[in-house]
């Protein structure tokens, strides 16, 4: 009879964040092997999420066969001065052997400082036995600021409330996050240095397109250039092969031009960045959850893809790259909100709307954005240990 070794017993909580959820760890509780990139951390969280899995469901594993539900964290106490804890971020393919640490996930973050004030990362002096405590978070992934501002109630975290987000069920705790400096690099927030190019992409034609990086390099491009309305849900589009094929060969061109990729056979190995999203004037119309959008409660129709499918809200780290693109006059965004100077963006997804602000200023000849602010909840939904065969 064939012995098999008894499987790993893993810290870990499990949590959602924003319109996400992921499997959540603190560094020094991985295996020894998985405590530093590499394979060995790769194949864990491969195996802790359930991937690949041929047959798209997950069923093995911790994941829920989604973008927004195949992710994983990694929390440690920061040694950098002003931060209170290093957040890392891996997007696990569904059906790959793969692990993008490519981008953020601006949803998770905002579980990022509950979980480090509950996991003693967070020095116990700046949290208030009631009120607001706020953490310095260093987002590692793409080595950028971001402020949490976390409720608490009688000395520990307050995940119940009142705050509803639309695509989230129920309604919990308001955590604002706040993304400082979202522009990649030294304010390069238009990769071409331009606020709309013309993007050739063989098979689909010549589109025009704002490619952004703030929050996380996005593709802007007109809903009404590639057949659409801005009102779509996902049955709309997941559900249609030559769409997503479409959408991936743009992704792919913009990718090249935004020169994060050399060659578009480059994009299959950065499934998580870019984001390709397309925009629309303001419309009314029926969200997923049967909720009626009214046109005049928002500025602006915003559909985004995430891993190859349309997501069923907005990326949270998405959702900074509309509200830098909005607040930029000339840009796709900013003209399908009405072409007006703005600090705030109400935008309408498939779940319904969320508000984001942002505020833009042009010196030395480049935009720049302080900060992006969102609200968003937290919450635990297990902890204890997850179970892993070993590798």
């Amino acid at each position: 009879m064939t012995k098999y070794a008894p499987q790993l017993r893993v810290p870990a909580t499990y949590m959602r964040g924003g319109t996400s959820k992921g499997v959540f760890f603190n560094l020094i509780d991985l295996p020894e092997a998985a405590q530093k990139p590499g394979p060995a951390r790769d194949a864990l969280l491969l195996r802790v999420i359930g991937s690949p899995d041929p047959y798209g469901k997950q069923t093995d594993g911790m994941g829920g066969a989604t973008s927004s539900t195949s992710k994983t964290v990694i929390l440690s106490k920061s040694e950098r001065e002003g931060y209170d804890v290093d957040y890392l971020f891996g997007q696990v393919a569904i059906d790959k052997p793969f692990v993008d640490w490519s981008g953020n996930c601006g949803n998770l973050t905002a579980a990022v400082g509950a979980f480090a004030i509950s996991n003693g990362l967070v020095d116990a002096s700046k949290i208030p036995q009631n009120g607001i405590a706020t953490v310095n978070i260093w987002q590692a992934n793409i080595n950028k600021a971001i402020i949490a501002n976390v409720p608490i109630t009688d000395g520990d975290v307050q995940e119940t409330g009142d705050f509803e987000l639309d695509g989230v069920t129920f309604p919990a705790a308001e955590v604002e996050v706040a993304f400082v400096d979202p522009a990649d690099g030294e304010g390069a927030i238009f990769p071409t240095g331009r606020l709309v190019d013309t993007l050739e992409v063989p098979g689909v034609g010549s589109l025009q397109a704002t490619m952004i990086n703030a929050g996380i390099p996005t593709i802007f491009i007109n809903a009404e250039d590639i057949g659409y309305t801005g009102t779509e849900l996902q049955d709309d589009i997941n559900n249609d092969a030559e769409a997503l094929g479409k959408f991936e060969a743009i992704r792919a061109h913009g990718a090249v031009q935004m020169g994060l990729i050399k060659d578009i056979g480059e994009a299959a190995t950065r499934q998580h960045t870019p984001k390709v999203a397309f925009v629309a004037p303001p419309k009314g119309y029926k969200a997923s959850s049967g909720k009626d959008i009214l046109g005049s409660d928002i500025d602006v129709l915003v559909r985004a893809l995430s891993m190859g499918k349309l997501h069923h809200a907005m990326m949270g780290t998405a959702a900074v790259a509309i509200a830098a693109a909005a607040a930029i006059p000339g840009t796709l965004v900013n003209l399908a909100a009405g072409g007006e100077n703005r600090e705030s963006v109400t935008f309408g997804h498939p779940s319904g709307t969320l508000r984001v602000g942002a505020k833009a200023t042009f010196d030395n000849n480049q935009w720049h954005i302080q900060q992006a602010v969102m609200s968003r909840s937290a919450r635990v939904l297990m902890e204890g240990w997850v179970r892993v065969p070993q590798i």
